[in-house]
């Protein structure tokens, strides 16, 4: 259905208000949200945080908020879900919109799979009742009645599925495009070619991970980073407890401004440890790049305060290559941790492909590199 349908569903149901985290799955809709179309949508830099906001906009307006997230954000949000909004607790009405990675018996990528089969008996667990939204306009308007409806009615979460190819592609209206030197692809480039080979590098999920694979592929080297598929907003945490293991190893992050946001609080931890061997670049293009390009909050983030009030020794924001290959030339000799924010473009090339090795032979070979 198009999205101009869908949004005329919620309204004649008095649903306008949206919060969440994206999901390419219904990338078109993010884009219809974007464009305000008559609709309320709050940037969330996590789904915990997204169903704390519909709480709220519940509390002041005794109306029922959506929570828009993929399905790897249902676990995210399992605590306030079971401690907030239950029938227990506060007795929340909240409308959950969640898209379907890892359907089963459909191809998909490795990280999704698990969270894909058992997205229904979680939903089970968490007594939360669901529909799939069918691609049928006057189906669809009934379900999403229903489920509105069995919310006010349990004062609980309800839940609509959605599948991929639901909604029609959608063209935005507003498109903010940024003019730096560099696309994210550019900036790995220079930052590897200016490395002594040694360095170890745990990179975040989506776009990054697989842009560094594939110039590691470019290179005719063997693959031998940390690419973390999944577990977005986790690689700063898993690099900086690899760097306080191996002290005598250069560590470094490459990470992205919506997997930093999701969670910040990984900074403070970074500050407090002061791993000297860290490195961390944030590839900061305001948006969920993986997802379709929608808007994160980092536009008005001071990435550099925040990291330097964190207890970080060094920080800069650079936007040039020039100043990139001197950063990295001369950071390395400096005791971290160390941030760099690198304002990069947006998009990717339409032939990116993906990891052709497994997460698990992507371990071992991360793990052999790490042991010489």
């Amino acid at each position: 259905m198009k999205c101009e349908e869908l949004s005329e569903i919620f309204k004649k149901n008095d649903l306008t208000f949206f919060t969440g985290v994206p999901d390419s799955i219904f990338k078109d809709w993010m884009k219809f949200l974007a464009d305000g179309n008559g609709l309320t949508n709050i940037i969330a830099c996590n789904e915990c945080e997204a169903t704390a906001i519909a709480s709220g906009y519940h509390l002041a307006t005794n109306k029922v908020g959506i929570v828009y997230m993929q399905n790897s954000g249902l676990g995210k949000c399992v605590n306030p879900l079971t401690s907030l909004i239950s029938k227990e607790a506060y007795a929340i009405p909240t409308l959950l919109m969640i898209g379907w990675r890892g359907e089963p018996e459909k191809k998909d990528e490795p990280q999704h799979k698990m969270m894909g089969r058992i997205m229904l008996p979680l939903l089970d667990t968490l007594e939360i009742p669901y529909q799939i939204l069918p691609n049928d306009i006057k189906q669809a308007e009934q379900v999403i009645k229903e489920m509105k409806e069995l919310a006010e009615q349990k004062n609980y979460a309800s839940a609509i599925i959605i599948k991929k190819d639901t909604l029609e592609e959608y063209v935005a209206q507003t498109f903010v495009k940024t003019n730096y030197e560099m696309s994210r692809e550019d900036a790995i480039k220079l930052i590897v070619d200016n490395m002594d080979g040694e360095e170890v590098i745990v990179s975040t999920t989506g776009k990054t991970s697989r842009e560094l694979f594939e110039y590691r592929v470019a290179r005719q080297e063997i693959p031998r980073d940390f690419y973390t598929v999944g577990s977005m907003g986790c690689s700063a945490s898993i690099a900086n407890s690899i760097a306080l293991q191996k002290p005598e190893k250069k560590i470094f992050i490459f990470d992205g401004d919506g997997a930093v946001l999701m969670q910040m609080g990984a900074l403070s931890t970074i500050g407090h440890y002061k791993a000297k061997n860290l490195y961390h670049v944030i590839f900061d293009n305001t948006c969920h790049d993986s997802t379709g390009g929608q808007p994160t909050v980092s536009s008005t983030v001071d990435f550099k305060q925040i990291a330097l009030s964190c207890g970080y020794r060094n920080a800069i924001k650079i936007e040039t290559k020039d100043a990139l290959i001197k950063t990295v030339k001369e950071t390395k000799e400096k005791q971290g941790p160390n941030l760099f924010i690198v304002k990069v473009n947006k998009g990717a090339r339409q032939d990116l492909g993906r990891p052709t090795t497994t997460p698990i032979e992507n371990k071992e070979a991360f793990m052999q590199f790490l042991q010489k």
